[in-house]
């Protein structure tokens, strides 16, 4: 890096879920780019459970090893109190921040009518919420600063989950909420956006399909770091995939055919002219779950 350019010089940057994985990538990439980084992880297994410091002391030190500056904190950013104790730990030590990058996660796999509340909502209050409480801390910060950026973690999965409808709903809510603060965000100088990764992770070793796509959490790190910087300053309410030597963008959601009524709907008419007028957008991955049915039966047959 001694002859290369620092992209995050100057900057604080606050990394969620930063002790292992992807996360741990992204904090030490955005040191290795002259950050100064507040590195947390609350420490949990994959499940949510077993709550330790540990994780998020050790990246410190890795940072520290190579020259860089950083310190730990193992709040819950499923909490307003741990969200905000991350942002304020950055104000405390730095006197500012500059980015936020809301890694955290867990999973609780489950079929739809088999999950359990106990399942459903510290998928959705880690990864969703837990963006949140560190969106909303950075961005009242950033909006009197005049400058920052939000980076929020998506996955594919947002578009449906076979057995991940909690997982599959928060990455969702991510992207809504994203496209929520690049809107509300934008006249004050603050961008935000989101990473979907596919990189080979504790997470991605659960996925029950072949990725034929995928990477490692370093490929995904320097991308954040782009997003971070003063090149992507204009960058901002745009979904990406980050996938080994891929990088691709979402498209923006939009209506995609309509049909008008005269003089109000009724069941009859609707039956009449959607199916043939407004019809259908078919979803990808039912008909990859459908291929791979058939596969299987034909193997089986």
């Amino acid at each position: 890096m001694a002859n290369a350019e620092k992209f995050l010089a100057g900057k604080v940057v606050a990394v969620t879920g930063a002790g292992r994985g992807i996360g741990r990538a992204v904090a030490l990439a955005c040191a290795a780019h002259g950050a100064r980084v507040v590195v947390n992880d609350y420490g949990v297994a994959i499940d949510g459970g077993e709550p330790s410091s540990e994780v998020a002391e050790a990246v410190v030190k890795e940072i520290e090893a190579a020259g860089g500056v950083a310190t730990a904190v193992a709040d819950d950013v499923s909490t307003m109190a741990g969200g905000q104790r991350i942002v304020d730990t950055a104000l405390a030590h730095y006197g500012r921040i500059d980015g936020v990058v809301c890694v955290a996660g867990i999973l609780r796999e489950r079929m739809l009518f088999n999950m359990s509340e106990e399942e459903w909502d510290p998928v959705v209050a880690t990864h969703l919420k837990g963006t949140f409480t560190v969106f909303r801390a950075a961005a009242a910060v950033m909006r009197r600063q005049g400058t920052g950026t939000l980076v929020g973690f998506t996955s594919g999965n947002h578009q449906g989950s076979v057995s991940q409808a909690n997982y599959a709903s928060a990455k969702g809510g991510v992207i809504s909420l994203v496209r929520s603060a690049a809107l509300g965000l934008h006249k004050y100088g603050v961008t935000a956006n989101a990473v979907a990764p596919v990189a080979r992770t504790r997470m991605s070793a659960k996925v029950p399909m072949e990725l034929k796509e995928i990477g490692e959490p370093e490929d995904v790190a320097a991308f954040v770091v782009y997003l971070l910087s003063d090149r992507a300053r204009d960058v901002t309410g745009q979904v990406y995939t980050v996938a080994g030597p891929k990088i691709a963008v979402w498209a923006q959601p939009g209506e995609l055919r309509s049909v008008y009524a005269d003089g109000g709907w009724t069941p009859e008419k609707v039956a009449e002219v959607v199916p043939g007028v407004v019809g259908v957008d078919p979803m990808p991955m039912l008909a990859q779950l459908s291929a791979m049915a058939e596969a299987a039966k034909a193997a089986a047959g």
